[in-house]
């Protein structure tokens, strides 16, 4: 992920080949890899913490019980099934001016199976709650104007070699 400094001096300056960035520079590189933040991306009620991929991130811990909804995900953790995950997309096409809304639809091209939904983006990237077996085939997005907007899913590297 990088590293975030939070200085009043010259920040750049205090760690090599270290460069200013903004707020949207820090989404679209946390998009890109694959990290979720807050409400927009990991919605109350909707997201589950192992398909949000919060176990890789040690955002999880299966020695600590008493936490809501620690029972099904213990549970799931130990079946060693995760059919859905939480991929970075890249989106190529013409994007409707207010971008893509989140929950729209993503669904296999060839056949029009529900692929799964797109979760939040910022520009041509984002993340999707996607079955892990579709994520290979094309994708596609259909926009609010009737158009598609094809969706290419990628593994991290930084994700364990188990899951990829």
């Amino acid at each position: 992920m990088g590293w975030r400094l939070l200085t009043q001096d010259d920040g750049p300056a205090l760690v090599p080949r270290g460069q200013l960035g903004d707020l949207q520079d820090y989404h679209m590189h946390r998009y890109q890899q694959g990290i979720p933040e807050g409400v927009r991306d990991l919605p109350p009620g909707t997201a589950l913490p192992l398909e949000s991929n919060l176990a890789f991130m040690n955002g999880v811990s299966f020695t600590k019980g008493c936490y809501i909804g620690q029972e099904l995900t213990a549970r799931t953790h130990h079946t060693g099934v995760i059919r859905k995950r939480l991929f970075p997309v890249r989106l190529e096409g013409p994007l409707p001016a207010d971008g893509i809304s989140p929950g729209t639809s993503v669904t296999v091209t060839a056949t029009g199976q529900a692929a799964g939904k797109f979760r939040a983006g910022q520009g041509h990237v984002g993340l999707a709650l996607l079955r892990s077996e579709t994520i290979k085939g094309p994708l596609h997005i259909k926009t609010s104007e009737s158009q598609q907007v094809a969706v290419t899913a990628a593994v991290p590297d930084w994700w364990p070699t188990a899951a990829k």
